[in-house]
């Protein structure tokens, strides 16, 4: 993502957040143990981990509700501890639930949030008309909530958190529990939202969203950053590249084999039932040669394919364990009570 003339936000200030060695303790349960992050203005920032990594608590420090035990966190260059009201100038929050009144319609809701803010009448009703329409609720828009699908709710909440357009925007897993084509649309609503200028920090246990959306990613596990990068450094730091090949003929699969292994130096895998031929390449550049050695001894392939490690491994070459792991580790909605006085 290109992000050189975009906007970087207040002042023009090329960090949106600066967060150093952040800790946080419930009781016993150290639930953030030294967290950094650096994310630059105008772009999407990933926060990858499982249940009670210290995704949430991380964020609840970051947008002021929670001080943190130790370190410290700016947002555009203002300390989140010592300067916390005009943090909450410049960020909006978005949590994994809906947060809004299901007695009133998508419209009033949108409205009262304006009014709480400080819009004029007028002016409200004409915000709440905009969001409706960018989050594709218009024809929901007098629909009580409580008739909403779990999507539509979603989107209503993102909707409400962008009312005073803030640089900076906290998405804490948007699209857990929404269907494969809701989660889409939030996707390119998420796009939308940094090409017009704001920062968003996304945590989410879906591998594919953060490899679709985030520019940088941190990995969290155990309440610290345990790898952090961009999505290409990330696979590229467990291993190569593989090439996937499938003969055309399986009687040739030994020969191919033997071919695969002189051309690219390496030592290759086969399924002999299949015809499969699975070898690792560090330079993309040789499939050329190899596809030139083995057409000349002869053997026709029925498939190849390059692949990246996937973020899944990733995860579990770095954790040692799945991202959806149910540990945990942090309490963070009976603990996140404690804010700051």
């Amino acid at each position: 993502m290109d992000n050189k003339h975009r906007k970087a936000g207040p002042d023009n200030r090329e960090w949106a957040i600066e967060a150093s060695g952040l800790v946080k303790r419930f009781g016993d349960n150290l639930a953030v143990n030294g967290v950094h992050l650096n994310v630059r203005a105008g772009t999407i920032y990933g926060v990858l981990g499982p249940n009670g990594a210290g995704k949430t608590t991380t964020i609840r420090m970051l947008a002021t509700l929670l001080r943190p035990d130790a370190g410290s966190a700016r947002i555009f260059g203002y300390d989140v501890v010592k300067e916390p009201q005009i943090v909450r100038q410049l960020i909006g929050v978005t949590g994994q639930y809906a947060s809004v009144d299901e007695s009133l319609s998508a419209t009033e809701n949108l409205i009262i949030f304006s009014r709480l803010l400080g819009l004029g009448r007028a002016e409200a009703r004409r915000k709440a008309s905009e969001l409706l329409e960018e989050f594709g609720l218009t024809e929901a828009a007098k629909r009580p909530l409580k008739n909403f699908s779990g999507g539509m709710r979603r989107r209503l909440d993102l909707a409400a958190s962008l009312i005073a357009q803030p640089p900076l925007i906290f998405l804490d897993e948007p699209t857990t529990g929404l269907d494969p084509r809701t989660r889409a649309q939030m996707w390119d609503t998420i796009r939308r939202l940094v090409k017009t200028g704001s920062t968003v920090l996304l945590t989410t246990q879906y591998l594919d969203e953060a490899d679709q959306l985030a520019d940088r990613i941190a990995v969290i596990d155990r309440g610290r950053v345990v790898a952090e990068g961009t999505v290409d450094e990330l696979k590229a730091s467990v291993g190569n590249a593989s090439l996937h090949l499938r003969v055309q003929n399986p009687p040739d699969i030994n020969d191919a084999r033997r071919v695969i292994e002189q051309v690219l130096q390496v030592r290759a895998s086969m399924s002999a039932e299949a015809g499969k031929i699975t070898a690792p390449i560090e330079d993309a550049n040789r499939v050329a040669d190899l596809l030139i050695a083995l057409r000349t001894q002869g053997i026709n392939l029925a498939e190849i394919s390059l692949q990246k490690p996937t973020l899944d491994e990733v995860f579990l070459t770095i954790t040692g364990h799945g991202v959806d792991a149910n540990e945990s580790l942090e309490s963070e909605n009976s603990n996140v009570e404690e804010a700051i006085g």
